[in-house]
């Protein structure tokens, strides 16, 4: 009884909570300052026909076409969905380290299945948000596919209600196989990072310069999205939902969905086509990894330090 009591305790602890609202606030914090790369990221993903291949390029053209807020169209709900998946996230994979792996060292190969973990149960609960955020972040939008009809959405609780009634309940869930795969995706940036950053400590008990914790973040991720792309792309299509009926008319199930999705991007544009768009991705989410990573270690440090707290070798 005991050690389920401790172990509960291990997994609702302040320390969790300080390791959850620190990253919540950094990712929410370095989103917002690289936002546009990430619009025009998932321009260049559902947008099949548009030309420009380039991120200075394709943000000088919605700014022209659609107004010079239109990069920041969506971030509402992109930072809304942004912190509430962070704060799962990072919440699980600190709790589950310190109730598996409190009387044992950290490899690579267990932080790989804590961030796998994290990110299974991160997908289920926040993936309606996500859903809603495409949709929004993509509504407005002058798309050169005419085959994208346009939505007409008046918030992100409007969202819910329309996309409920049209599409059903789990229309919400569009795009879950994929991102269950993706788990692999902030699971490998994760064991990089954990890694890297024991390398680092290595012999050493200090903190690491902002120098260092900003280059093995960008590292870390530059890796897991490279790695991953094509199954993020498929994801961006399948939140959008325009290609639903079309994927699902003869597949039974989701992988096969999500092999139909991939076979149909390569016979359309060849190999590079499962690409599109990792130019203005990487840009966007290795800077905004890195800056993520680098405000989390501040912000919970500080947090640690002020209240007195020796910070957990479970975040080591």
């Amino acid at each position: 009884m005991s050690s389920e009591v401790f172990r509960f305790a291990e997994v609702f602890s302040y320390e969790s909570l300080v390791h959850a609202v620190a990253g919540a606030v950094g990712s929410v914090t370095a989103m917002t300052v690289f936002y546009p790369l990430d619009t025009a990221r998932l321009r260049l993903q559902v947008d099949e026909k548009r030309k420009s291949r380039s991120t200075p390029a394709i943000l000088s053209e919605i700014v022209k076409e659609e107004g010079l807020l239109a990069p920041y169209r969506g971030w509402f709900p992109v930072i809304c969905s942004l912190c509430c998946s962070n704060f799962v996230y990072f919440y699980c994979f600190h709790s589950l380290k310190a109730s598996w792996l409190r009387r044992h060292r950290s490899t690579p190969s267990k932080d790989l299945l804590m961030g796998f973990a994290a990110g299974v149960v991160n997908v289920l609960v926040t993936t309606p948000l996500w859903v809603v955020n495409t949709r929004l972040k993509l509504q407005g939008a002058k798309f050169r596919n005419a085959d994208i009809h346009p939505t007409n959405y008046a918030g992100i609780m409007d969202a819910f209600v329309q996309i409920v009634a049209a599409e059903g309940v789990g229309a919400l869930w569009n795009g879950t196989f994929p991102s269950l795969l993706l788990v692999f995706n902030p699971a490998v940036q994760f064991m990089i990072y954990e890694g890297l950053k024991r390398q680092l400590k290595k012999g050493v008990h200090r903190e690491l310069l902002s120098l260092e914790v900003f280059l093995i973040g960008a590292v870390a991720k530059a890796v897991a999205t490279t790695v991953t792309y094509p199954l993020q792309t498929v994801q961006s299509i399948l939140r959008f939902g325009q290609h639903r009926q079309q994927a699902h008319r003869s597949l039974l199930n989701g992988l096969r969905d999500v092999m139909y999705l991939l076979s149909n991007r390569v016979r359309k544009h060849g190999l590079q086509g499962l690409f599109k768009g990792l130019e203005a991705k990487l840009l966007q989410t290795v800077l905004t990894a890195a800056l993520m990573f680098l405000l989390y270690e501040k912000i919970a440090s500080s947090t640690f330090r002020v209240m007195g707290v020796t910070r957990p070798a479970s975040s080591h």
